[in-house]
């Protein structure tokens, strides 16, 4: 992997400032799991009969956004990237994905992210959340995905050390 470019949260800021360093803490460090591997070792998965890998957490990622933002603050109906029934499992199949596609949506739908996080007046902002048939809050929204990626980049790390020895961070 490449030195280590995430910028740290900060240590004394306020709750927004907190929870947006955090999530994008969290989102670089999916995309640093992923450096300098081929699309093979990107689709490389961990064990049958579970198809995760690499390849699949950054399409899964790219559905959380947009389940998560799009859908909840814009357009609830928005349709998924991998999955015309909501399925979150889809985006896991990763077998003829490469990193192109997969970091194209995934980029797409963190941009979309952050551009309706600033947008909103406070962490106050409600959405509706279609698959919960109830409102949340834009605090809520940030914690849920913050609290995602943290789970996907236990993950990350398993599966980047299977496939080449690295470790840390």
């Amino acid at each position: 992997m490449t030195p280590d470019r995430r910028v740290s949260p900060p240590r004394l800021g306020g709750e927004r400032d907190t929870l947006r360093a955090f999530l994008d803490y969290q989102r670089a460090t999916l995309a640093m799991k992923c450096e300098g591997l081929t699309d093979e070792q990107l689709r490389q998965r961990s064990v049958p009969p579970s198809t995760l890998s690499l390849l699949g957490l950054v399409r899964h990622m790219a559905e959380v956004e947009r389940a998560w933002f799009r859908r909840v603050f814009e357009d609830h109906d928005a349709p998924m990237v991998w999955s015309d029934t909501i399925d979150f499992q889809a985006a896991y199949d990763a077998t003829r994905s490469t990193r192109e596609e997969a970091f194209t949506a995934w980029e797409a739908e963190v941009e979309n992210s952050r551009r309706i996080e600033r947008e909103a007046a406070t962490l106050d902002h409600t959405g509706y959340q279609p698959r919960w048939d109830t409102e949340v809050s834009l605090r809520m929204v940030m914690t849920h995905v913050l609290v995602e990626y943290g789970r996907h980049n236990g993950h990350a790390d398993f599966l980047r050390e299977a496939i080449d020895g690295t470790v840390g961070a």
